[in-house]
């Protein structure tokens, strides 16, 4: 199988993996493993797992002293804070909820981009970011009155500052990628992570109460570690290097539809109209803030 062919089915499997994370975090957690616990062993593990992969790395590029900085600013925002609060949003809403405002992130992106990075913004782009931003707000609004979820306002709004912080992210690493190979940019940036994060959850990892687990919540707690976090972004390596990152983030469209199923299968939430026809919204605010027409031949 051709790596371009090979590629597109990792970055399928990716999506599919980060999906099925919405459903098995809230299996587990806060039930057997606090929030910030979780995300020790996650990025913890993980973060092993690159190191043990970047061991048979080829070319092992020396970090360069200027871009430090920008590696603890990207553990900050890419994994510190944006995992954290992300467990936690998760642990409060519903998983049909988390994905849907999960898919706003291009929509973030797109903001910082006109903000920070100074790009023209497109006739599109403006009724694009109206639709996301309103299907947003009715998603959140109307999650108040979930039955499924402890508490569906909060862990709504966490989510959607993740989401913030995972767009800032985006942008700050986009040099470091162009520099290094993704492997290593993903150890660096989970190394500074991890230490970030290690106050904040070490207690909770510590005080996890093993002796009540089944063998089915170690394989839950396993799949978060190794499906949903390692092999994740492994895969998704693979998908930037082969196809790009324009086309490898086009897969996030296919997320939400992967966790809504598996939420609806596995945790029975429910999917009403509303959460369908806020849905419809964010997708075609997405659309437009990311579509660019093709260029006319002169």
């Amino acid at each position: 199988m051709r790596p371009r062919t090979l590629a597109h089915f990792a970055v399928l499997a990716t999506n599919l993996f980060f999906a099925a994370n919405f459903s098995f975090v809230k299996m587990i957690a806060p039930r057997l493993v606090q929030p910030f616990g979780l995300n020790i062993f996650r990025v913890g593990g993980s973060l092993l797992l690159f190191w043990m992969l970047w061991l048979f790395e080829k070319n092992k590029t020396p970090l360069r002293r200027q871009d430090w900085l920008r590696v603890l600013a990207c553990g900050l925002s890419g994994v510190a804070i944006n995992q954290m609060l992300f467990i936690r949003g998760l642990t409060l809403t519903t998983g049909i909820h988390a994905a849907l405002l999960m898919l706003t992130t291009p929509l973030l992106i797109t903001v910082f981009a006109l903000w920070v990075l100074k790009e023209k913004l497109r006739p599109l782009q403006l009724p694009g970011l109206a639709l996301g931003i309103g299907g947003a707000a009715w998603l959140i609004s109307g999650g108040a009155r979930s039955a499924t979820a402890s508490n569906p306002l909060l862990g709504d709004f966490l989510i959607l500052v993740n989401a913030i912080f995972y767009s800032i992210y985006f942008i700050l690493v986009k040099p470091l990628m162009q520099r290094y190979s993704p492997i290593q940019v993903v150890r660096w940036v989970f190394t500074a992570g991890f230490l970030f994060m290690l106050p904040f959850g070490l207690g909770e990892a510590l005080h996890t109460p093993f002796e009540w687990f089944t063998p089915a919540d170690f394989a839950t707690l396993l799949a978060v570690v190794f499906t949903g976090t390692f092999l994740a972004y492994c895969f998704n390596a693979y998908g930037i290097r082969h196809l790009g990152p324009a086309t490898t983030g086009a897969y996030i469209y296919t997320q939400p539809v992967f966790a809504v199923l598996i939420a609806t299968l596995i945790l029975h939430e429910d999917l009403s109209w509303q959460k369908a026809l806020a849905a419809l919204l964010i997708f075609a605010g997405v659309f437009l803030v990311t579509w660019k027409p093709k260029e006319k031949l002169s």
